[in-house]
């Protein structure tokens, strides 16, 4: 069976307008989907009986099964889905005064083993569909019965290595017969890779881009981001420039603080020389229990940093982790071993 999720607007019409099917009603299937939650065929009402009958025998709606919600302390949700064979996802929301952000996988598993992140420790199953992406965001709006502000890929995968899905899936979540979400309230994170960066570019959408640096020089990200050795430092700028030349929006990066590696007072310098002219800010953040080798600096050590790139006018924040209690913070999220998902 097909699964709906997967089919635009203009894709739906040309398929039922290739069965001798009003193409019109490919405008009301997908409203009772996603602007009215409703995920069984028979209950849309104003389908003639065979139109409906047609899309039960050849179209799924959800194909992701919930196996566990976790809620933390703090609010954050955890949600595990099972795909099948390729094992499970996870997907995150975050709570806050005004917004409800969902942190959003795009790939069963990671290939690019950034040694501080548990989301590479299996290696790459495969990419999720168009389809799976869209379906974790509307999971969790009909599970918190609120709308869903903000969108954030940087769940499970590198987003970019799955561009057309990723970037179709935008599109569709953007759409005002989908949930409308601004393409200005969605950001990509990635862990750098150039040529589709370059893409992205290109592509005429208002999406953020964050950046996964954390650090300075090529010998240190390479130690802590394999990814280096092929698209390095001085590179990997250049396409963010680029980035922010064409679009106009400024290009997070994302900065975490592991003490004896990356947080000392040479590290900050050569990061304010690296990011010199370049509209951008760091989100600085606090290593993840994943690896309990690495350890935050102490307060002096971070101040001292901060103050450094405070000083040199770079705009800065910290990420408070959010879910650490149940593993849903940065670098926490995992995919889930086959054996450990199957009920």
């Amino acid at each position: 069976m097909k699964a709906i999720l997967d089919f635009s607007l203009e894709d739906l019409r040309l398929y039922l307008s290739k069965q001798n099917l009003p193409e019109y009603a490919a405008f009301q299937v997908l409203s009772w989907i996603y602007q009215k939650e409703v995920f069984d065929f028979e209950r849309m009402t104003d389908l003639s009986k065979g139109l409906r009958s047609f899309l039960k025998k050849n179209f799924q709606i959800l194909g992701l099964a919930l196996i566990k919600k976790q809620v933390s302390c703090d609010g954050t949700r955890k949600f595990l889905f099972r795909l099948g064979k390729a094992g499970a996802i996870e997907s995150v929301s975050i709570p806050a005064p005004r917004r409800i952000t969902a942190c959003i996988s795009t790939q069963a598993g990671c290939k690019f083993a950034c040694c501080f992140c548990a989301s590479g420790a299996a290696g790459l199953r495969r990419n999720l569909s168009s389809g799976e992406i869209i379906e974790q965001v509307v999971y969790l709006k009909n599970s918190l019965k609120k709308r869903v502000n903000n969108l954030v890929f940087m769940g499970i995968g590198e987003p970019l290595d799955n561009y057309d899905n990723l970037l179709k899936a935008i599109r569709i979540l953007n759409s005002a017969y989908s949930l409308n979400i601004a393409a200005r309230k969605m950001t990509i994170s990635t862990c750098g890779l150039i040529p589709k960066i370059k893409r992205l570019a290109q592509e005429n959408l208002q999406v953020g881009l964050s950046v996964s640096l954390h650090a300075a020089d090529d010998k240190v990200r390479s130690r802590l981001m394999p990814v280096n050795k092929k698209y390095p430092l001085e590179e990997l700028l250049v396409a963010c420039r680029e980035y922010f030349k064409r679009t106009k929006r400024q290009v997070t990066f994302e900065y975490i603080l592991i003490k004896g590696i990356n947080s000392g007072t040479a590290q900050a310098k050569r990061l304010v020389q690296l990011l010199g002219g370049l509209d951008a800010k760091i989100n600085l953040i606090l290593p993840s229990p994943f690896r309990k080798e690495f350890s935050a600096p102490n307060k002096l050590e971070f101040l001292i940093f901060r103050d450094i790139l405070l000083k040199a006018g770079i705009p800065l924040t910290l990420r408070r982790p959010r879910g650490v209690d149940i593993q849903a913070a940065c670098g926490q999220l995992r995919l889930n071993s086959l054996s450990n998902t199957t009920p």
